[in-house]
């Protein structure tokens, strides 16, 4: 995967938001999509998250996933300078849970659009399947590996219930 230029970039507003995000980029990996990583804030590094963004079309990038949590201002202010789609991943908070991050980012100004995913874990995976189908729409390889995924994941799913009790009475093994 390192000899050809990333496909997806997944920013971060901090160090802390690793925990989460790098399920995006696990779940991209195993889809085979380029992508790379950065902690970049829009309060504390607004040249950075200016540069990123100004440069992520011409740098090879097809799409930006930022999770960002309290304000929550990541991802608006990339959509905000950059055109290509940008998916955003609320952060679990401390404060309510992540209700504030995901009303943050689905609160944005007519124009400019971020495709807002759940809070936390479920978000960040479904982040990085989101932009696996939009990359899926002009490239074949990735549209089998995103077809597969999904198969392994349905065909993962038991069909029966399986019992993990000794007795009628539901006593544990």
């Amino acid at each position: 995967m390192s000899d050809k230029r990333p496909l997806v970039g997944i920013i971060m507003g901090s160090q802390s938001d690793w925990a989460t995000m790098r399920h995006s980029k696990e779940t991209l990996d195993k889809l085979m999509i380029t992508n790379e990583t950065l902690v970049v804030s829009a309060h504390r590094t607004p040249s950075r998250l200016t540069e990123y963004a100004t440069d992520a079309k011409k740098n090879g990038l097809k799409v930006i996933i930022a999770g960002a949590g309290m304000a929550a201002a990541l991802p608006g202010a990339t959509a905000a300078i950059t055109p290509i789609p940008v998916l955003g991943v609320p952060m679990e908070g401390k404060v309510m849970g992540g209700l504030d991050s995901i009303l943050s980012m689905v609160q944005m100004p007519a124009g400019i659009p971020v495709g807002t995913l759940a809070v936390g874990r479920s978000g960040a995976i479904n982040a990085a399947i989101m932009a696996a189908s939009i990359l899926a729409l002009s490239d074949p390889t990735i549209s089998r590996n995103l077809e597969k995924f999904r198969a392994n994941q349905t065909a993962s799913v038991i069909e029966t219930p399986q019992n993990q009790y000794d007795d009628k009475f539901g006593r544990p093994k």
